[in-house]
């Protein structure tokens, strides 16, 4: 319940507030999440593909997804690109950060994430009425959504807190090994059920993105913030359809033959 108060729209249902531990441990979920919004947006597509055309169907997705999470992993997004471009130093980069204003950068950041994500989103309903290779939809949009939360886990555990005090400072109270290991363990087979050697692939490829994004901004920040981990989701989700789109067309993603729905 924890981790889908924390990264959707759903209120917590606790009758209280969630103590810094449940919040750090609460990653453990964060793939399941990453499902759950995937079958939202199956849903959504099955429908409105009866009434819309593909580039509405893939308007509709986008702001889904932007709604699911009340915009907090765009927003993330921005103030990274208004930090890391418009600062030359930690200090004046944080500062920058914790200013609620969208500046160019922001913007230019965003807006571009958008598109490459409507694009993306186009192209895979795009392929899905391409005759002979017609593809089935619902393996990558149930994929992208699960490993673009498992980023955020990957960097919540590889890198420190930038600030003592803020929205990330609970993931950093207290040990969470376990929830990573479970996290990584429910991301792998998910992938590899869902998307076969090609979804395996993608995990591997997303968890080494993560990675290597968060490597470069905990070094410019001192470590990483709230704002970070959902400009690494913002990233992710856009990754993880490029390749899907890259990889339908040969083939290349096909769920395990137990999976028939």
């Amino acid at each position: 319940m924890v981790a889908l108060s924390f990264l959707t729209v759903l209120p917590a249902t606790l009758n209280r507030m969630p103590t810094p531990r449940e919040i750090s441990n609460s990653r453990a979920y964060y793939p399941a999440v990453g499902l759950l919004f995937g079958l939202l947006l199956i849903g959504l597509e099955r429908g409105c593909r009866e009434v819309f055309p593909i580039y509405l169907t893939a308007a509709v997705l986008l702001v889904a997804l932007i709604a699911g999470t009340r915009g907090l992993h765009l927003d993330g997004l921005m103030d990274v690109c208004d930090g890391l471009f418009g600062g030359y130093t930690r200090e004046r980069r944080l500062e920058i950060m914790r200013d609620p204003r969208v500046g160019a950068f922001g913007f230019a950041g965003g807006a571009a994430l958008l598109l490459l994500k409507y694009g993306a989103l186009v192209s895979l309903l795009s392929l899905s009425q391409v005759g002979s290779r017609s593809v089935d939809l619902k393996w990558p949009l149930l994929l992208f959504p699960m490993l673009s939360r498992w980023s955020m886990v990957v960097v919540l555990g590889a890198f420190p807190d930038a600030r003592r005090q803020g929205l990330a400072s609970p993931f950093h109270q207290g040990s969470a090994k376990w929830a990573t290991s479970a996290a990584a363990a429910a991301a792998a087979v998910a992938s590899v059920l869902l998307g076969g050697t090609g979804g395996a692939a993608i995990f591997v490829g997303v968890s080494a993105l993560a990675w290597l994004v968060g490597r470069a901004m905990a070094g410019m920040l001192g470590g990483l913030t709230g704002d970070t981990y959902g400009a690494t989701n913002e990233m992710a989700e856009a990754a993880v359809l490029l390749a899907a789109v890259a990889a339908l067309p040969h083939g290349w993603i096909k769920p395990l033959p137990l999976l028939s729905f």
